[in-house]
C-alpha cells in the first residue's frame, strides 16, 4: 500500500470513530464484534451429548400376599410400614357400592337427573374449546 492510501484509511477511520462510536466503526470496516453472553453451563459428565437420567419413582411392590394385605402407597411418611387392611365389615357400606367402572355416556343417563346435565354442559363446553381454538377474540 502507498502511504497516500494508508493515510486516506487512517483519516476515515478518525472521521467514522467520530461520526458513529467504536462500535459504529467495527460495523463500518467489516469486524464482527464478538457478543459478551454467559457460556453455556456445560454438563458434568464424560461427554457433551450425554443423556439426562429420567427421575425415579417409587418402588413397585409385586408380592402378592402384601398386596392382598396391606393398602400399598398409603403411607405418606418416610418411614414407617403401608396400613394392614382391615376385615370387610369393618368398613362403610358405601365404600363397596361406589362405581368404578368407565364413566357412563350421555345417551345412558336420565335427561331429568342432575349427572346428565352436568355432563352434557361439559360436553358443550369441550366442543366449544374445541372449534374457537386458535381463534382470537
Amino acid at each position: 500500500m502507498s502511504a497516500n492510501s494508508l493515510l486516506s484509511l487512517t483519516r476515515l477511520r478518525l472521521f467514522a470513530t467520530s461520526t458513529y462510536g467504536r462500535t459504529g466503526v467495527d460495523d463500518v470496516f467489516g469486524r464482527i464484534q464478538a457478543c459478551g453472553y454467559a457460556k453455556k453451563p456445560a454438563a458434568k459428565g464424560k461427554g457433551k451429548g450425554m443423556v439426562k437420567d429420567a427421575p425415579k419413582g417409587p418402588e413397585v411392590c409385586k408380592d402378592p400376599v402384601k398386596l392382598t394385605s396391606h393398602a400399598m402407597g398409603v403411607n405418606i411418611y418416610k418411614q414407617g410400614q403401608d396400613t394392614p387392611l382391615q376385615p370387610p365389615h369393618q368398613y362403610p357400606d358405601w365404600l363397596f357400592q361406589i362405581d368404578l367402572g368407565p364413566p357412563k355416556k350421555l345417551q345412558d343417563l336420565d335427561p331429568e337427573s342432575r349427572e346428565y346435565w352436568k355432563l352434557l354442559r361439559k360436553e358443550n363446553m369441550w366442543r366449544f374449546n374445541r372449534l374457537h381454538k386458535g381463534k382470537k377474540l
